[in-house]
């Protein structure tokens, strides 16, 4: 063979070869055509331009069938950039298998979606990007449209990760009986190929870079299942229907730091809002200490960042556009000041002489009132707190009159009420009167440390017996003022 035929068999080798890339890892695109690709129900939907797959179009999923047909892929690890256009859904399946028309029905998908249309109406999907879809949800996508992204997605036994620009967002081990609803049966981990997805004419996605390393096949799970195997299914459950779960008031304190805060997170498949409490006497107290707050802060991909507003002068401690570069802002009525003028932090028995006890709920309720109509907030967290000395009233003194007037406050001024775990504050009464009058609702937490970070017995409590759904929650991106 001359030279000219050697290079030509070369190049002949190469286009249908899948090209190694170094430490096993093996590409799975050859950049210019959609050899070794399989395209079901509507082929035209996904086309190579410029070195990238571009997926766009009526439904349809691109499965990988390789050049030998040994897609069989158990233990791996796999890898693509991703650039999603405004509003785009797409997915990677794993562990699945080529199907001639409709969703895949084997293997689990890797949500790519990073923000929901403005003013959608109907079915508004909350589950993210790095998502392992409808299992172990990503409530806040740690990606941005119109930017490059990389996902990295590792199977190993039972347990999967996926990496968004290299930051953990999913560690989910498969339980021996998953929760899976009927249809759902082949949500599993198994052996199959991987599938990219066109979801629909208005979602553009473009995938390049496409690689994939080969583990062995007898490595051990690493990791181990959710520690309730009963919260793991309701929350399962719950993710699947697209309740959010999210706590949108955690604290980095006692024994906490972002780490563990964000193992706990990925446990059951919640997003977190870490909060910085701000104003006289706090951690953020001026707008200098703010500002170089926010200067050396770095956000953590697939969490909220929440300024914590303590004490009514709060708003002309800091500015506008500090207040701005925090996802949103929580307060209480925790600190106020009564009748007299004077400054009482509720919690502090030696601060607080609540004195006639009714008189101290009339001035209680029109500070609630005047913190509603007239501070920045988005959530009103501790709810209903009262002092030690009152707290064995509480449903005494929390009238039909008095709820109803804070829960008109919220109403009126867009503002969403915390479902609080560790107080177990508001009454369920209260929730269901909020929730009939439109007031969205979050959970939170309000932790001092690890021990009372997750205990979400009230939160499923209100669920259950005051009848709420996703369409009751607040949601920063949808709802925010």
């Amino acid at each position: 063979m001359n030279k000219k035929g050697l290079i030509l068999a070369l190049a002949a080798l190469l286009f249908v070869s899948p090209v190694l890339a170094g430490d096993n890892w093996t590409s799975i695109f050859d950049g210019k055509t959609l050899t070794g690709w399989k395209a079901s129900e509507n082929p035209d939907s996904f086309r190579v331009v410029d070195g990238v797959i571009v997926c766009g179009g009526p439904r349809a999923h691109l499965f990988y069938e390789g050049t030998n047909g040994n897609t069989g892929f158990r233990n791996f690890e796999f890898k693509a950039k991703v650039k999603t256009e405004p509003y785009a859904n797409s997915g990677i399946f794993i562990h699945t298998r080529f199907q001639d028309s409709g969703w895949p029905a084997t293997g689990y998908e890797c949500q790519v979606f990073n923000a929901p249309r403005p003013g959608q109406t109907g079915y508004v999907e909350k589950k993210m990007t790095g998502s392992l879809y409808a299992v172990r949800n990503v409530w806040k996508s740690p990606a941005r449209d119109n930017e490059w992204f990389d996902y990295h997605i590792k199977v190993q036994g039972k347990t999967i990760t996926i990496r968004i620009n290299d930051t953990l967002v999913v560690d989910y081990t498969e339980p021996v009986n998953p929760a899976r609803e009927k249809g759902e049966e082949g949500r599993i981990v198994s052996e199959g190929t991987f599938a990219l997805q066109s979801h629909d004419p208005e979602s553009t996605v473009r995938f390049k870079d496409l690689m994939v390393r080969r583990l062995p096949d007898d490595l051990p799970t690493p990791g181990k299942p959710a520690g309730d195997p009963e919260l793991g299914r309701i929350f399962t459950g719950m993710g699947r229907n697209n309740f959010p779960l999210v706590d949108y008031h955690v604290h980095l304190k006692g024994d906490l730091d972002t780490d563990s805060v964000l193992a706990k997170a990925r446990e059951y498949g919640f997003t977190y809002g870490i909060a910085f409490n701000s104003g006289l006497l706090n951690m953020l107290p001026d707008e200098n200490s703010v500002r170089e707050f926010l200067r050396k802060y770095k956000k953590i991909p697939g969490t909220y960042l929440a300024m914590q507003a303590e004490g009514r002068e709060w708003m002309d401690l800091f500015t506008r556009e500090s207040i701005e570069q925090f996802d949103y802002v929580i307060t209480d009525s925790m600190t106020v000041t009564d009748f007299n003028g004077r400054r009482m932090r509720l919690w502090m028995e030696n601060e607080t002489e609540v004195g006639d006890p009714e008189e101290f709920m009339e001035m209680l309720v029109s500070r609630i009132e005047k913190i509603m109509s007239t501070e920045m907030l988005d959530i009103y967290v501790n709810p209903t707190f009262l002092p030690a000395q009152l707290q064995s009233r509480y449903d005494e003194l929390w009238t039909d009159a008095r709820k109803e007037r804070v829960i008109a406050a919220l109403a009126e001024n867009g503002i969403a009420m915390e479902i609080n775990a560790v107080r177990k504050i508001p009454s369920l009464d209260f929730v269901r009167r909020a929730k009939a009058k439109g007031v969205k609702l979050t959970f939170g937490t309000n932790n001092t440390g690890s021990a009372d970070l997750f205990n979400p017995s009230y939160w499923l409590e209100a669920i259950d017996k005051c009848g709420l759904t996703p369409e009751d929650m607040w949601d920063p991106e949808t709802d925010k003022k």
